[in-house]
């Protein structure tokens, strides 16, 4: 029998994860409020986010800026394919902002998202597919460290653009607003139902465990040592870009799977899903929370956006700069975030086991 930090045993952070969950799928039975399910589903959107920030920098230590690519791709994906639902093939088979913008036929591009099924792959399957393109050019080349944060923020910057001056097939600044909501198998997704919250809960719950599990797998623990290490790993014999690669592309479907929901809550999509700031934001909400953590990222995620809802119309402008100063404090004095909060108060409770199966010492390995 040792003694060991309760925070780094595994059946203790899955029972969290179980708890934590099932706390959140019970509260629309407690209330009755329209408009507080939207905006907490809008919470459970941005804790993807931040679940996608702190699996590809916490554990793969790659600083990634522009996981709004991803975003913002399946969030113009969503868009299309909500907005085809509503026109009709024979009597109004173009939207009405490709008609103010002078186009007299349907664009080529948009012809696949008549159809729901192929709309929500493209959504899904064009930003992943742009994720490991983009990750090969970058990783087979070394690239690391900062230069990876510029050439991703560089790309966000140039999908920002292309957005807002494709008017005539994006809608512009103006974005695409689907008149209805979207329909899957005969059932419509009302953007202020109960339904919305736990689509929310249950793609963010499945991504979580998924995401969990996946890092306690051999995959995991050498994703880790990459990040750790990449050079004693590419000694070792392993592929060190290959892991680099999946790593960004799952956490770039992550991303994507993020702004799949967001556009069936908002029922909007423009090229703020692209927008430079958001996509830092993520980065913030999952320092603050604890990068190295997926709970710790999740829960920045929420108590920021929950702060931000009701203290920040107090504060408007000056909101940014206390979330700018927040940040900082955090990156200087707990690197670890909130997460590290906990991971010190769980140090004072009593808890002993036999051997090590049942726990990990290091916080790197824990994969929380």
């Amino acid at each position: 029998m040792r003694r060991v930090n309760l925070y780094h045993d595994k059946r203790a952070q899955w029972a969290v994860y179980v708890v934590f969950f099932g706390i959140l799928a019970i509260i629309p039975l407690s209330m009755d409020d329209p408009f507080t399910m939207n905006q907490y589903s809008r919470y459970g959107v941005f804790a993807m986010l931040a679940l996608s920030v702190s699996l590809v920098w916490g554990f793969g230590g790659i600083l990634s800026l522009g996981q709004g690519i991803a975003f913002g791709m399946a969030a113009y994906g969503m868009g299309a394919t909500m907005q085809m639902q509503y026109q009709d093939p024979v009597n109004d088979p173009i939207p009405s902002f490709m008609l103010t913008n002078e186009l007299e036929v349907l664009p080529t591009i948009w012809e696949p998202f008549w159809h729901t099924h192929l709309g929500l792959i493209l959504a899904i399957g064009i930003p992943v597919l742009f994720f490991v393109i983009f990750g090969i050019l970058m990783f087979q080349a070394r690239i690391a460290g900062a230069f990876v944060a510029i050439m991703t923020l560089a790309m966000l910057g140039a999908w920002y653009n292309m957005a807002y001056d494709m008017q005539p097939y994006t809608a512009g600044f103006n974005g695409i607003s689907p008149p209805s909501a979207f329909v899957a198998f005969g059932v419509e997704v009302d953007p202020y139902s109960n339904l919305i919250y736990w689509v929310s809960l249950g793609v963010l719950c499945v991504l979580t465990l998924a995401t969990k599990a996946l890092l306690q797998t051999k995959f995991g623990t050498i994703v880790q040592a990459i990040r750790d290490d990449p050079e004693r790993a590419r000694f070792l014999g392993y592929n060190v870009a290959y892991y680099q690669i999946v790593l960004f592309a799952l956490a770039g479907l992550i991303a994507a799977l993020a702004g799949l929901v967001w556009v069936m809550i908002t029922q909007f999509v423009s090229p703020t899903s692209l927008d430079i700031f958001f996509s830092i934001t993520m980065v913030i909400w999952a320092a603050v929370g604890g990068r190295m953590s997926l709970f710790g990222a999740i829960f920045g995620a929420m108590f920021i956006n929950a702060a931000q809802s009701y203290v920040g119309d107090e504060f408007q402008a000056t909101w940014f700069i206390i979330l700018g100063a927040v940040f900082i404090i955090v990156v200087r004095f707990a690197p670890k975030g909130l997460a590290g909060l906990f991971e010190y108060v769980f140090g004072f409770i009593p808890y002993r086991v036999r051997g090590t199966s049942g726990a990990r010492g290091d916080a790197h390995s824990a994969s929380e």
